[in-house]
């Protein structure tokens, strides 16, 4: 076993290598940019390395960065995590040259199966059945069209020389082709730096299903059953769960074979992944579709259900260590279903979220593991992958363990970052996935139910009353006891009913709320919610504390309501939702609505970059035009003009980097023009 390893990574795969590490008595060394010096994969590796500035091709992405590291620090082997370069070819072999052990298959395995026209036809040719689709590389916009009409639509548009969902187009409709390839082409570019496609047959209502197999440097080759991948957006996995309800022992076993003859055909070694393409109503014509020659995020629950250290196994092949177990002795034992947590706002359409980490609960223990690389005070960028962290729960069988993880995911609380949590919880108590009823559409089809469209009455309610505390402990002299009972919180007025406080509030994404609120004579407090007419009786407690995440009960009209919160009420979380409730100042927003008479402000509708301008102050535009291009987190959304008209200013240009809500653009409507 290796004395030293550098870990190549960032997150919560760095972390969770380094507890591998930990545990069998090898030194960590993690590497960080200028954006991670103070993240938790630093802070709990042996030493850490900076190698760079924030942005990832300066770092991360640096394979002289992270291999001077290395040296400087005495590391024998490098592990790759997934992402960033664990799928480089050119990275493997740099490291070889180096005298570094690649903790992962040989480079040439990894050029193979990483080049998916090349993957295609070398397991085919190893009786491995493959998805029908265009053949040979290189192929141009023209020959990608002409293959897709052979085919027939719907066809899926895939980048060659990455995966994870980026890049991927799925075409319906043979009239918005050309445009799709264009767009396919560009983000493949951006993600991998190769714009070479491929075009496959889609399957409607698909089942996405793989195998983990396992190879030593001794010709032992053997697989640890399937995962279940179905539940997807955006064709990116969002659940994950081992073993899948539509397999039988025989599928299970014929699949398995294959994905072994996979491997074997490229020379494979180490932890990898063969992902497979299922007809749901006919599991036993699968399709190969491409082979991960790393570990999967996904691999904590092929470890919960084998009882193995993927990690450890990594290693030790790596050393040269033969695998001392058979297939036979593979066996698979209970469910676990994992479940990704993600920066984004399912609020406002899932776009990539950030901010700084206030306050982190994440569930461990009976049954419930969390991958994660976040403490508090983490800051979450637009610079790297969304992905926060990982929950697992594990259970004898597969319904215990989804209820045990939709307890978890209640559990989680992430206040200054909204995630999906929650939206992730109400997914997994839907109808068709507690039957297994699954396909890779089901998340799109029906994601529009699982969010929730109107803030909770009592979300106000709690950040109102809070707000109150807060106006109320600032007329309390220190140290007495005292109270002004003149003031503004107690609403007591002589002669005449007490006053009532307004709280302007809004959440992001919906319509302002004002909540009033009052004290009443015999020691309550009442408040207001606007639309209504009837005051509801309200308390709660006990106040946050300092320690966290605080848990603030509100006792809404002899209802309670907890939270996790801040004591400030500026967020409040619950069974995986948060809210940030901001203070609204109606007066100044009239104004602003007023300087603009009428034009429509263009914001932001995430943080990140501008990557591309395409209009100028007086460029006259027409309703839908493009006019920029905003990328956070490897995903790109579009900036179209909300009617024609004229762009009177235009506050960025390509690489300002914004925040969520900032103006870009202000677009005078033609009709005003002319009037």
């Amino acid at each position: 076993m290796f004395d030293t390893v550098l870990v190549a990574n960032r997150g919560e795969i760095a972390v969770r290598v380094i507890r591998t590490l930990r545990s069998l008595g090898v030194r960590s060394v993690a590497v960080f940019s200028d954006a991670d010096a103070d993240a938790r994969h630093v802070r709990e590796a042996d030493t850490a390395v900076r190698i760079g500035p924030a942005p990832a091709a300066e770092s991360y992405l640096s394979a002289e960065r992270l291999l001077a590291a290395a040296a400087r620090t005495g590391a024998q082997a490098v592990h790759p995590g997934y992402g960033f370069l664990a799928e480089n070819a050119g990275f493997a072999r740099a490291c070889a040259d180096a005298g570094l052990v690649f903790i992962g298959p040989p480079a040439e395995a990894i050029a193979l199966m990483g080049d998916k026209i090349r993957a295609k036809e070398t397991v085919r040719a190893a009786g491995v059945p493959v998805v029908p689709g265009s053949s040979g590389s290189g192929l141009t916009d023209a020959e990608l069209a002409d293959a897709a009409h052979e085919i027939g639509m719907p066809v899926l548009l895939k980048p060659s020389a990455g995966g994870g969902g980026k890049g991927m187009r799925l075409v319906r409709d043979a009239a918005v082709l050309a445009d799709e390839i264009t767009a396919a082409r560009r983000e493949a570019r951006a993600s991998f730096g190769d714009d070479t496609l491929l075009v496959e047959r889609w399957v409607d209502r698909p089942r996405h299903i793989e195998i983990q197999v396992l190879a030593d440097g001794h010709g032992h080759v053997v697989h640890l059953g399937e995962r279940e991948c179905s539940l997807q957006r955006r064709h990116q996995k969002i659940i994950e769960e081992a073993p899948s309800v539509l397999l039988d022992e025989e599928t299970r076993a014929a699949m398995g074979e294959a994905a072994v003859q996979a491997a074997r055909s490229c020379g494979y070694a180490g932890a990898g992944t063969v992902e497979f393409i299922v007809p749901g109503n006919d599991p036993s014509s699968y399709y190969f579709m491409e082979m991960n020659t790393r570990l999967q995020v996904e691999h904590p629950v092929t470890e919960l259900v084998t009882g193995l250290d993927l990690v450890e196994w990594q290693l030790r092949v790596a050393a040269g260590e033969p695998l001392p177990f058979g297939q036979k002795d593979v066996e698979l034992t209970g469910h676990a279903v994992e479940a990704r947590i993600c920066a984004e706002d399912p609020a406002r359409g899932f776009l990539p979220s950030g901010g700084t980490l206030l306050k982190l609960s994440e569930p461990q223990g009976d049954g419930i593991r969390t991958d994660s690389g976040l403490s508090e005070g983490t800051e979450v960028g637009s610079l790297y992958d969304p992905m926060l962290s990982k929950v697992i729960a594990y259970g004898p069988d597969r319904a215990t363990a989804l209820r045990k993880l939709r307890a978890a995911l209640a559990e989680t609380v992430t206040l200054g970052v909204p995630t999906n949590a929650g939206f992730l919880r109400r997914l997994l108590a839907h109808p068709a996935v507690v039957a297994g009823e699954l396909d890779t559409g089901l998340v799109e089809r029906e994601a529009e139910g699982l969010v929730p469209a109107d803030v909770p009455r009592e979300v106000y309610a709690a950040a109102a009353l809070l707000r109150q505390t807060a106006l109320g402990a600032e007329g309390t002299a220190q140290g007495t006891g005292w109270s002004d009972p003149f003031s503004a919180t107690t609403g007591w007025r002589l002669g005449g009913e007490r006053a009532w406080t307004a709280h302007h509030l809004r959440v992001a994404g919906h319509d302002p709320c004002t909540v009033r609120v009052r004290s009443t004579p015999d020691g309550g407090t009442e408040v207001l919610l606007e639309g209504t007419e009837v005051p509801l009786p309200v308390r709660g407690g006990p106040p946050p504390g300092e320690g966290g995440p605080a848990r603030f009960t509100v006792h809404l009209d002899g209802v309670a309501h907890t939270f996790a919160a801040l004591p400030d009420g500026t967020w409040l979380g619950r069974d995986g939702d948060a809210w940030q409730v901001r203070d609204h100042d109606p007066v100044a927003a009239s104004l602003t609505r007023a300087g603009h008479a009428g034009a429509d402000s263009l914001t932001a509708p995430m943080p990140g970059t501008v990557t591309v301008v395409k209009v100028a102050v007086g460029d006259e535009v027409t309703a839908g035009q493009s006019l920029l291009v905003v990328e956070a987190m490897k995903m790109e959304h579009v900036i179209s003009a909300p009617h024609a008209g004229t762009v009177a200013e235009l506050d960025v240009a390509p690489g300002s980097t914004v925040a969520m809500d900032q103006v870009l653009a202000v677009i005078t409507p033609a009709e005003e023009e002319t009037a």
